[in-house]
C-alpha cells in the first residue's frame, strides 16, 4: 500500500509550512556552486506544490528567503532574485491551470524593483484562484513581523482608534501579515537542522513539527505524504487532555 493511499483525506492539515533548507550543501556535495542547488530546489517546490494539490492541502507556505539571507554573498543573492523572477514567470501558466493563488509575506520593499513588479503581477493574476494558496516568505523575519504589528496596534491606541483592553490574540493575529490564513497545522524542515529560524514564530504556537535529514532538492511529494501521514498519527490536544478530545 502506498503512503498516499494511507492518508486520511478527512484529517488533512489545511496549512503546511516548509523551511526549505539544504540547497547549498546539496550543490557542494556535487562539487557545484550553491546557485546550482537553488535552481534544483525549484524542482522540489514544484513537486511539493503538485503533491499538496493532489491530496487537497489548501495552504502551503514556503520560507524562500529570510531577512537574514541578505547577509549572504552578493552574487548568490543576485542569482536568487533572478531565479525568483524566472520561476514566477515560468510557473504562472501552471498556477492558473491548477488554481493556485500566490501570496507573499515579508519586507517586500527590500526586494529589487523587478522582483517586486513580477511578484505583484503574478499575485494579481492569480488572486481569484481557489484550489491552493501558495505563500512565499520573502525577505521575511518573524520577529520583525511581530514588532511591526505591535507598532501598528500601538499607533491605533495612540490615535484613540482602539483601547489597550481591545487587544487580544485575535486582534493581534488579524494584524499580522498572515491575516486571513489559518495557522500552520504542520511545519516541515529539511536538511537535518532542528531550528525554526525566525519563521512564523507567532503562527507556529501549536503547530506539529516534522524534521527530515533530506536536503531540499531531494525532497519529493512522497516525503510530503510521509510527513502528513506522521502528522495524522499525532494527538493534537491544544492544552487539553486526551479524554477531552
Amino acid at each position: 500500500m502506498s503512503v498516499k493511499s494511507k492518508i486520511d483525506r478527512s484529517k488533512l492539515p489545511q496549512h503546511v509550512a516548509i523551511i526549505m533548507d539544504g540547497n547549498g550543501r546539496w550543490a557542494k556535495g556535487l562539487g557545484k556552486l550553491r546557485v546550482f542547488g537553488h535552481k534544483n530546489g525549484v524542482t522540489a517546490v514544484r513537486e511539493v506544490l503538485e503533491g499538496a494539490i493532489e491530496i487537497g492541502v489548501k495552504h502551503l507556505t514556503l520560507y524562500a528567503f529570510s531577512s537574514e539571507n541578505w547577509n549572504r554573498p552578493k552574487a548568490e543573492v543576485k542569482a536568487l532574485m533572478e531565479l525568483l523572477i524566472n520561476s514566477l514567470n515560468k510557473e504562472l501558466p501552471t498556477f492558473q491551470e491548477n488554481g493556485v493563488r500566490l501570496k507573499a509575506i515579508g519586507t517586500l520593499s527590500h526586494l529589487p524593483q523587478d522582483c517586486q513588479k513580477t511578484l505583484a503581477n503574478v499575485i494579481e493574476l492569480t488572486q481569484h484562484n481557489t484550489t491552493c494558496v501558495l505563500t512565499l516568505a520573502l525577505s521575511y523575519g518573524s520577529r520583525n513581523e511581530i514588532i511591526e504589528t505591535t507598532k501598528k496596534l500601538a499607533t491605533q491606541v495612540a490615535k484613540g482608534e482602539i483601547a489597550v483592553e481591545d487587544i487580544d490574540e485575535k486582534m493581534f493575529a488579524d494584524n499580522l501579515q498572515t491575516a486571513g490564513t489559518p495557522d500552520p497545522d504542520l511545519m516541515i524542515r529539511t536538511s537535518g537542522e532542528y531550528r525554526i529560524s525566525n519563521f512564523l514564530l507567532w503562527q507556529l504556537a501549536y503547530t506539529e513539527l516534522w524534521f527530515t535529514p533530506k536536503l531540499w532538492p531531494d525532497f519529493t511529494r512522497q516525503d510530503l505524504f510521509e510527513a502528513i501521514l506522521d502528522y495524522q498519527q499525532r494527538e493534537r490536544r491544544f492544552g487539553k487532555i486526551s479524554e477531552q478530545l
